[in-house]
């Protein structure tokens, strides 16, 4: 992915319940290109998704739903208690999101956008991403926050929620990756979305 002279591309990450989303939509509102490494996903295994005939030989019929798509809850489950299923799917998954996500970075570059914002929550996890980007934005807050948030709008319990915590990035880790450091904690939205734009003005929006 080469950015051509009008074009920044970066990474926008974050543990999950950090606001990363939020952040994301507010730089999208004003003229950049977002890209969700997560809605690619859910389109790869939604029905007769291109992951799905990989997942249904590796998994079996009892992780596909009646509709042809993922059975989110059942791999969710198995996912967290057995890291080399983990591993497996997103092997299967992973590759399908990182070209398609390219694909569709490459066409905004193409048509001119002057910000493409790839919304990536596993970027500190990958070796892919960090050199095709001008730049990494880490949204970051507390754990203690991660959980009160996720709790509150998913009403996951919350062994489920820091399970979700120990299973990504550290904290440390994605700061160390970060050119750009937004702290979510504390702030209302108006705040944050103040925050959002001066990155997004740092990098040509």
């Amino acid at each position: 992915m080469i950015p051509t002279q009008h074009t920044r591309t970066i990474g926008l990450t974050g543990g999950i319940g950090s606001g990363k989303s939020t952040v994301g939509q507010f730089l999208a509102d004003a003229g950049a290109t977002l890209i969700d490494a997560d809605a690619i996903a859910r389109e790869v295994t939604g029905p007769d998704g291109s992951a799905m005939p990989a997942i249904r030989k590796a998994f079996g019929h009892a992780f596909v739903t009646a509709e042809g798509a993922l059975d989110r809850d059942r791999m969710r489950s198995l996912a967290f208690t057995d890291p080399d299923a983990r591993v497996q799917l997103e092997q299967i998954v992973h590759p399908l999101v990182g070209s398609t996500v390219s694909a569709r970075a490459q066409t905004a570059i193409e048509a001119g956008s002057r910000l493409v914002v790839l919304d990536i929550p596993l970027l500190a996890e990958s070796r892919r991403w960090p050199a095709q980007l001008d730049a990494v934005v880490v949204v970051d807050c507390p754990a203690a926050v991660q959980i009160a948030r996720v709790i509150a709008r998913s009403g996951l319990a919350e062994d489920a929620v820091r399970a979700i915590i120990a299973a990504q990035a550290s904290r440390s880790l994605r700061r160390s990756l970060a050119d750009v450091v937004i702290h979510n904690e504390g702030v209302d939205l108006a705040a944050l979305r103040t925050l959002a734009l001066q990155v997004g003005r740092r990098f040509g929006l």
